[in-house]
């Protein structure tokens, strides 16, 4: 086995620093950036089909950029004017700066979370008990955020305004990859269902996060390399050691 053609299943870096082109360069590999997945809102008629009313809420809880564009794409669509003293948590800092895209930023209605888990938030949230939080989710989600909610007795509903589809291949698309990384469940799904009759023989297949390594053996896939590790906590470090010892 020698890699010099890798399919990454994710959108391509906007940045020309990103570890992936210094790997493509450093062992000379062509890198190609290629998702296997997208994501797509709900249409207004599927959104009112769950009998939710956006304005009977006054905080909304977002776990990621994705929740932030999708919450309001269908506010826009449904002529909704979200109230200025609308209150937000969000899941990290990053996805709460995100919201000034939308509004503006004030601090007193924009709370987020220091470790990236939800559960991050549950002190702020506790010290506004009154508040009644809306969750916008993807079609795919755990019900760890329900939990949380229920456990400490906060007034919630989650709801899906966005899903996650199959970034279908076209039959002009070469397909000749040494190795494939991906980073959820879904993109192994996704290939799948693309290439039915798929036959891994001696591509390489890494994955990102313990639910993705579950996904690749339940579909019989051969995993070759898996991440993080205590020596690498990236998927770049990890693929670099990867190249390093299959190359030579």
């Amino acid at each position: 086995m020698r890699i010099s053609k890798i399919l990454v299943s994710q959108p391509k870096p906007a940045s020309e620093k990103s570890p992936y082109f210094d790997i493509a360069k450093k062992y000379n590999v062509e890198i190609v950036f290629r998702p296997f997945i997208r994501v797509e809102s709900l249409s207004a008629k599927e959104f009112r089909a769950q009998k939710v009313n956006i304005l009977d809420y006054t905080a909304i809880v977002f776990t990621s950029r994705h929740s932030i564009d999708h919450f309001f794409k269908l506010c826009q669509e449904m002529r909704i004017t979200v109230p200025e003293d609308m209150k937000y948590f969000c899941i990290t800092e990053t996805v709460a700066l995100y919201i000034q895209k939308y509004v503006q930023y004030r601090k007193r209605k924009v709370f987020f979370g220091s470790t990236g888990k939800i559960d991050a938030l549950l002190p702020q949230m506790m010290k506004r008990k009154t508040e009644k939080y809306l969750v916008p989710q993807s079609d795919v989600h755990t019900d760890e955020i329900a939990r949380m909610f229920e456990a400490n007795h906060l007034t919630h509903k989650e709801v899906v305004m966005y899903r996650t589809v199959s970034n279908d291949f076209t039959p002009e698309e070469k397909f000749d990859y040494d190795m494939m990384i991906f980073f959820s469940p879904a993109g192994v799904a996704a290939l799948l269902k693309n290439f039915p009759d798929f036959n891994q023989g001696d591509i390489a297949i890494a994955c990102f996060g313990p639910t993705t390594a579950k996904a690749v053996k339940e579909a019989n896939l051969r995993l070759d390399l898996e991440a993080p590790t205590k020596t690498a906590p990236s998927m770049t470090a990890a693929l670099d050691a990867f190249i390093k010892e299959t190359n030579g």
